[in-house]
């Protein structure tokens, strides 16, 4: 992933390269609250899509375009969803594409619920170019509350709880389920996918510190590998989720 050149348009705003750069350093917590909503039995966010650098060579040139996509996975590296805007120049892609892209194409993420915006780094860097009046039809225009654009939230109720960039809520309030599901399923403690990811690997790349250590007391492999070589303790270094390292070192 660090080997893979980063594209961004000749001549970028550099309000908008400092908000790509936000955007990249932050998007794991955009993944560990979409990791939690596919679990969820009723939908708590209102919006979730990431912006993507996508990039083509035209005439000798190196065209970028900065695209939205939707129904998002990610795997540690590479993130995966569907294009939902029309490329203006680039023709290797087109709307409705199943793309995937390494995570240092990011240039943006948001996810929203209860009507307040996360994440969202170009919007803002938008917004406060806008006077009040533009920023008051723009937000109404999404509506949605994007708040103060010198202040983005990136974890729910990080205000109220700074606890909550952390640790999400929702992994210390599941430990219990947690435990009867393991009690219930013992080999999802030690099975993999096709790619070899273990249930280890995935709580971690979603930063749930309460689950890490619920997997680990019962027996899960800290060492297990994936097809790339990857353990859990690599995904925690490489998304900087210092508070898993200690457990998995």
């Amino acid at each position: 992933m660090e080997e893979t050149p980063v594209f961004f348009a000749d001549g970028e705003n550099p309000k908008m390269i400092e908000a790509f750069k936000k955007a990249q350093e932050t998007f794991k917590y955009f993944w560990r609250e979409l990791s939690w909503e596919y679990r969820r039995i009723v939908p708590g966010l209102d919006v979730a899509c990431v912006k993507l650098a996508f990039t083509q060579e035209i005439d000798n040139e190196t065209v970028v375009e900065h695209m939205w996509i939707n129904d998002i996975n990610f795997d540690g590296e590479k993130i995966y969803g569907i294009l939902v805007n029309d490329p203006n120049e680039l023709t290797n892609v087109e709307n409705g594409d199943e793309v995937e892209i390494p995570i240092n194409q990011i240039s943006d993420w948001l996810f929203a619920t209860r009507g307040k915006t996360y994440g969202g780094f170009t919007i803002q860097a938008m917004r406060s170019e806008m006077s009040e009046t533009e920023r008051a039809e723009h937000d109404e225009a999404w509506g949605m509350d994007f708040g103060d654009y010198d202040d983005i939230l990136v974890a729910f109720e990080q205000k109220e709880k700074p606890e909550n960039l952390i640790e999400h809520p929702m992994s210390i309030n599941m430990k219990e389920s947690l435990l009867e599901f393991i009690k219930n399923n013992p080999n999802e403690v030690i099975s993999k996918d096709e790619l070899g990811y273990t249930f280890l690997h995935r709580e971690t790349i979603a930063g749930n510190s309460t689950s890490v250590e619920v997997l680990i007391e019962s027996g899960a492999d800290i060492n297990a590998k994936t097809i790339h070589g990857k353990t859990p303790l690599d995904f925690a270094k490489q998304l900087n989720w210092q508070h898993l390292i200690p457990l998995l070192s």
